[in-house]
C-alpha cells in the first residue's frame, strides 16, 4: 500500500492546429494507505490524463506528486485500462506469468502467485485458455489478476467496466471489492458513473470539465458490503449528481 498526494497538477497538450489545450489545472487530491478513491467527472475531462501522469506514462507540466512520504517518490504501480490489453497468443496463466518473469520472480513463487490471483478472480479453471475464448468480463478479470500479481503499492483503474453490460459490470464491481477487502491495496479508480463511485469508494473527488480541477470531496461513510438498491446509497448518488450538475 501507499498514500498518494497530488497537488496543483497541470497539463496541456498541443493540438493538431498548433494551439495549446489545457487539460488539467490546479488538480489536487489525496489518498491514504488502503483507500479506495474514485475520481468522478464527465467523459473526456482529463481523468485518464491524471492516471497516465501518476503511472509515469505522460509528463506533468507542473505540480507535485508524493507517493508514500517521498515527493516524486517511487512505488510499484499497476494499471488496469478500459480494455483488457491481454496478449491473445498467450494463455491466461502466461499473461500473468510473463510480467512475473520480467520481474525475475522465482519459478515456485511465480506459480503460487498465478494460482492465487486466478483463484481470487474465479478463473482458476481457465488458466490454460486463450483470451479470445473468454467473454469480455472474464478477460477483464484476467487483466485485474495480472495487475495484482506483481504486488503493487498502488492500483490505477481507468473505467475498467465501462465497456461491459451492466449485469457483468455489477458482478465485477462486487468481485473487485471482495479482493480490495482482502488485499487492501490503495486504489485510484476513474469513472463517470456516479452509482459506481458511491458503491466502490470511501472517498470521491468530483472533477470539473476541461481544464479539469477537483472541486469537491465527498466521503462515503456507508457500511460494507453495499447493495446497489440501498436507499442511503441511492441518496448519496443523487447528491453527487447534483453537485456535478452545479458545475
Amino acid at each position: 500500500m501507499t498514500s498518494v498526494s497530488v497537488r496543483q497538477l497541470a497539463k496541456s497538450f498541443i493540438t493538431q492546429e498548433g494551439s495549446s489545450l489545457q487539460v488539467l489545472k490546479d488538480f489536487s487530491f489525496c489518498a491514504d494507505d488502503g483507500d479506495f478513491v474514485c475520481l468522478l467527472g464527465p467523459s473526456g475531462c482529463g481523468k485518464s490524463t491524471t492516471l497516465n501522469i501518476l503511472a509515469g506514462l505522460v509528463p506533468k507540466d507542473a505540480g507535485d506528486i508524493a507517493l508514500g512520504t517521498t515527493p516524486n517518490g517511487k512505488a510499484r504501480i499497476s494499471y488496469v485500462f478500459q480494455e483488457p490489453r491481454l496478449l491473445n497468443w498467450k494463455k491466461v496463466e502466461d499473461n500473468l506469468g510473463f510480467v512475473l518473469t520480467a520481474m525475475r520472480v522465482p519459478a515456485e513463487e511465480k506459480a503460487r502467485r498465478i494460482a492465487h490471483y486466478l483463484r481470487l478472480v474465479d478463473l482458476q479453471d481457465y488458466a490454460s485458455y486463450y483470451p479470445l475464448a473468454l467473454s469480455g468480463g472474464m478477460q477483464q478479470r484476467v487483466s485485474i489478476a495480472r495487475a495484482l500479481c506483481v504486488l503493487p503499492d498502488l492500483l490505477l483503474m481507468d473505467e475498467p467496466f465501462s465497456n461491459l453490460d451492466e449485469f457483468t459490470a455489477r458482478d465485477l464491481r462486487r468481485k473487485l471489492l471482495e479482493i480490495w477487502e482482502l488485499e487492501r491495496k490503495t486504489v485510484i479508480f476513474i469513472t463517470h458513473n456516479a452509482l459506481e463511485a458511491v458503491f466502490l469508494a470511501n472517498k470521491i473527488f468530483l472533477v470539473s470539465s476541461k481544464p479539469a480541477t477537483v472541486f469537491e470531496q465527498v466521503g462515503v461513510d456507508l457500511p460494507r458490503p453495499r447493495e446497489f438498491e440501498d436507499p442511503n446509497l441511492l441518496a448519496l448518488q443523487k447528491k453527487v449528481i447534483t453537485l456535478l450538475g452545479v458545475r
